[in-house]
């Protein structure tokens, strides 16, 4: 019990990674009702985006304090390049197909981008350093790194900006009534193929920020970490209501919180000490997806039609 303190620091913080991540995957779903496994591949490439900046553009020497923001800026770019591009010429043309074509295209895109990356990018076959945050903060019995504090911070500020701009704004509004129904939004003047293209540059730029906090957290990237954490955030998307986009949110939280315990206290339970630690932390994810779509198949928080976005 003297660590659970730091376990459920440690799980909130992976489930905002994931939870970043599942935004990408429950927009496009909620307006499209598509599942864009390339999703995954769009947060790996905005983590190359933003090493390339660190390593070939900055100066050497550039404090971290000033990199950051570029590389965010680089890995967004990238990031939502890639989305928007995915939308325009692999998705766009598919709208009207069954929706088997769309899926497998996702995942040929997602192929294709691992391929790339790994092909094209210096030594992307292996592990590439990536610059860290690791100055470390007590507070009381936790320890966090200023990695822990970028990635927080940029999930609250991601999330109540999205709020925002879902609930407030006249874009959001137009999104709001696209999910509902596509059709008679095109009817009332609303450019929904505009409103798409926005819902995947967003999710993109989301996958982005939570790439940059991967690799500040994590020190290293490869072009194989975006098939695992995009699954992770599928996962997450679904355990809050796929289309909600609180529920994204949500959802990884309480993923990252239950793989994290599980990791931590398996081992505990009698009987059971050969299914714990970190080998063991993505079967532990998997069940709880099983659990919860045997139990409560709509999510967490369901689907509330009014915020699907």
């Amino acid at each position: 019990m003297n660590t659970l303190p730091q376990q459920l620091a440690n799980g909130l913080l992976l489930g905002s990674m994931y939870g970043l991540i599942a935004i990408g995957y429950t927009m496009v779903y909620g307006i499209v009702q598509l599942i864009n496994f390339a999703h995954g591949e769009i947060f790996m490439t905005g983590a190359f985006g933003a090493l390339t900046v660190y390593l070939y553009i900055l100066p050497d020497g550039t404090p971290m304090a000033a990199a950051i923001p570029l590389m965010l800026i680089g890995g967004a770019i990238v990031a939502v390049l890639i989305a928007v591009g995915a939308e325009r010429f692999a998705y766009r043309p598919l709208r009207g197909a069954p929706r088997l074509a769309p899926l497998i295209t996702a995942i040929g895109l997602s192929l294709a981008l691992q391929e790339v990356v790994r092909n094209f990018y210096p030594d992307a076959d292996k592990a590439r350093s990536f610059p860290g945050l690791d100055a470390t903060h007590d507070i009381g019995s936790i320890t966090i790194k200023d990695a822990d504090i970028f990635l927080i911070a940029a999930a609250v500020i991601c999330m109540s900006a999205l709020a925002w701009f879902v609930r407030k704004s006249r874009t959001g509004r137009a999104m709001q009534a696209t999910a509902q129904d596509p059709d008679t939004a095109q009817l009332m003047g609303i450019d929904t193929n505009r409103i798409i293209v926005i819902a995947f540059a967003i999710g993109g730029f989301f996958a982005a920020v939570a790439a940059l906090s991967f690799g500040l957290k994590y020190g290293s990237i490869d072009y194989r970490m975006g098939f695992l954490m995009g699954l992770k955030a599928f996962t997450a998307a679904v355990l809050g209501g796929i289309g909600n986009i609180y529920g994204a949110m949500l959802g990884g939280v309480v993923l990252g919180i239950a793989e994290t315990l599980a990791s931590a206290y398996i081992n505990d339970i009698p009987g059971m000490q050969q299914l714990g630690g970190q080998s063991w932390a993505n079967v532990w994810a998997f069940v709880l997806l099983i659990l919860v779509l045997l139990f409560r198949p709509q999510g967490l928080l369901g689907e509330r039609v009014a915020d699907r976005a």
